[in-house]
């Protein structure tokens, strides 16, 4: 038995300090997690850069050959990307060593994040009622799927595009874009883990539509504020390029569609359970 764990029965008896201990081991081993998949991260130099962290910044990309398909296909040939107009260059003597150090640790985040979760949620389960855990169940596992799916789309699809347009965008042809490589990172990542965490929009509604805090009702009566809200949070996570918020903002309002999908099943639960209490109490007296 975990000796961060209470029993069910005396979890009432556990102090503040006590659950300050649970925690603290709940964040020692979360913080192993990311250490070791950093450590993995950074003696896997070649392919951490080379191939995933370099790789939108090459013609070759998976992203920018599909579009050279979709462009043959659809006889569109401006819609091949044959060159990526900038040079990535570092500046600083230090510079590359703190980046390697700095993506390594990014990278166990991300691969640790469903570790991470699990962690939080082992500390979080024990204080819900058995019913609230019943209804939970699959939270780790339906979180860490829609992060993927999220970091994903924001890697393939929001990243390239991203940069695709600002290495080509000149206000003047005598000016070269000579990229520094923390730009570049920051940019690559922003991108990626802000798609991540969008993607998460049906879970935060799930939990919330639990707790009785949001219906399908409300979201449908504010469908119109969340899709300006959704066009917003769009034009932050790209640059001022309207293909690329068009296609970041698709996915997330079909987000919210599903969102009020799981509300309205959730709040049908919610409101069965509640009669059939009601009923039972009734019964009682």
């Amino acid at each position: 038995m975990d000796p961060t764990q209470p029993v069910l029965g005396e979890q009432h008896e556990m102090s503040f300090i006590d659950h300050l201990e649970a925690l603290r081991w709940h964040i020692i081993r979360a913080a192993i997690a990311v250490v070791i998949f950093a450590t993995g991260a950074f003696f896997a130099k070649d392919f951490l850069f080379h191939d995933l962290i370099l790789g939108p910044s090459r013609p070759d990309f998976w992203t920018y050959r599909m579009f050279c398909r979709a462009g043959e296909f659809l006889h569109a040939p401006s819609l091949c990307i044959d060159k990526i107009g900038f040079v990535i260059q570092n500046r600083e003597m230090s510079g590359q060593l703190t980046m390697h150090i700095s993506t390594s640790f990014i990278v166990g985040l991300v691969l640790g994040f469903p570790y991470l979760f699990w962690e939080l949620w082992r500390f979080i389960k024990p204080g819900l009622y058995p019913h609230e855990q019943q209804n939970s169940q699959g939270a780790v596992f339906f979180v860490s799927v829609l992060f993927a799916l999220g970091l994903m789309f924001g890697y393939y699809i929001a990243a390239p595009m991203s940069i695709n347009f600002l290495a080509g965008y000149v206000v003047d042809a005598t000016i070269e874009n000579q990229i520094d490589m923390q730009s570049y990172l920051s940019t690559l990542t922003t991108m990626s883990l802000s798609c991540a965490f969008v993607f998460e929009l049906p879970m935060i509604v799930f939990f919330l539509a639990k707790a009785g805090l949001i219906t399908p009702e409300i979201m449908r009566v504010y469908r119109k504020h969340a899709i300006v809200v959704i066009l917003v949070i769009a034009a932050i996570i790209t640059p001022p390029d309207v293909s690329a918020q068009i296609i970041v903002t698709i996915p997330i309002i079909l987000l919210y569609e599903l969102s009020i999908n799981i509300a309205r099943v959730v709040s049908r639960g919610r409101t069965a359970s509640l009669n059939a209490q009601l009923a039972e109490n009734q019964g009682i007296a």
